[in-house]
């Protein structure tokens, strides 16, 4: 339950926030739309609720005192998490909206054509996507799940395993004078890796019985561009399999050496360990299941 004690009206945190942001109960007052004197009622009646100075005023500008510069970090949040809880709202008003952190090539590959599938199957959910690259905290967050590369290794988060991947060496064709006879060949040619995963090569050379190597490499942040990069003859790249199957189809990208091997991580859904069931995840889930199951 919430306490009303001290809970502000919206006119007074919008007061605090302005004049925070912009420094002067003027610029304050233009912004809002209001007069300056409005705006000085509103900061007094704030500090008579709270019990508490929150303005030093300098002259013609007006600071917040350090205690009170923290409070208005947190009402921006605030101020910030109802404003998204308004467009979602307007977006979807008949259902439910899922936020969803997604891997760019996963989110592309692999999530992206089989979505329209669940939105035939939940007309009522309406699925925001946005990119992460890292975990992060769920506390802090819009999101109500991600989809995550690696181990199981995210602290307090449910997993839902979805996918295995596996990495093979490939080039341009025309990178690939010859055949590569042995996988310490790979050595002498110019070796393309993700800034995220610098340790893929060492591992590949170590399932080829060459351990204890980190050959340097031209790095990328995204598999996409490395991808390209690939393609374009800029060196030999350890890429999943799941997203170059167009592109080996295609001679685009051809083996350099050996078979495709097992990743260090996996693609799992996770979502807050400890929070409570919305329908729009528990659908999701299901479904998402279901595709990784078909």
């Amino acid at each position: 339950m919430i306490s009303r004690r001290y809970l502000p009206s919206m006119p007074s945190l919008l007061a605090l926030e302005a004049v925070d942001r912009l420094g002067s109960a003027s610029a304050a007052a233009a912004e809002l739309h209001l007069t300056q004197g409005a705006i000085s009622r509103q900061l007094q009646v704030l500090e008579g609720q709270l019990g508490l100075s929150l303005i030093i005023r300098d002259k013609q500008r007006l600071r917040l005192t350090p205690a009170a510069q923290d409070y208005c970090r947190e009402i921006r949040r605030a101020l910030q998490a109802l404003s998204q809880a308004s467009l979602t709202l307007r977006a979807n008003p008949n259902g439910g909206t899922l936020n969803l952190a997604i891997l760019p090539a996963f989110g592309m590959h692999w999530l992206a054509p089989r979505l329209a599938g669940f939105a035939a199957q939940h007309p009522e959910v309406t699925v925001n996507l946005s990119t992460r690259l890292q975990p992060f905290d769920f506390a802090t967050s819009h999101f109500d799940a991600a989809i995550h590369y690696g181990r199981q290794d995210w602290p307090g988060v449910a997993y839902l395993p979805l996918m295995a991947e596996e990495l093979l060496a490939v080039a341009a064709p025309g990178l690939l004078k010859t055949p590569i006879a042995s996988a310490n060949d790979i050595l002498s040619y110019p070796l393309l890796q993700l800034e995220s995963r610098t340790g893929d090569w060492g591992r590949w050379l170590a399932h080829h019985d060459l351990p204890g190597q980190r050959p340097p490499a031209m790095l990328f942040d995204q598999f996409a561009t490395m991808t390209q990069g690939a393609i374009h003859g800029l060196g030999i790249a350890l890429l999943p399999l799941y997203l170059i199957t167009r592109e080996l189809a295609e001679n685009r990208l051809t083996a350099a050496f050996g078979p495709a091997i097992p990743s260090l991580g996996s693609y799992y859904l996770v979502w807050p360990k400890d929070a409570a069931p919305r329908a729009p995840l528990t659908a999701f889930r299901t479904w998402i299941t279901a595709e990784r199951d078909a």
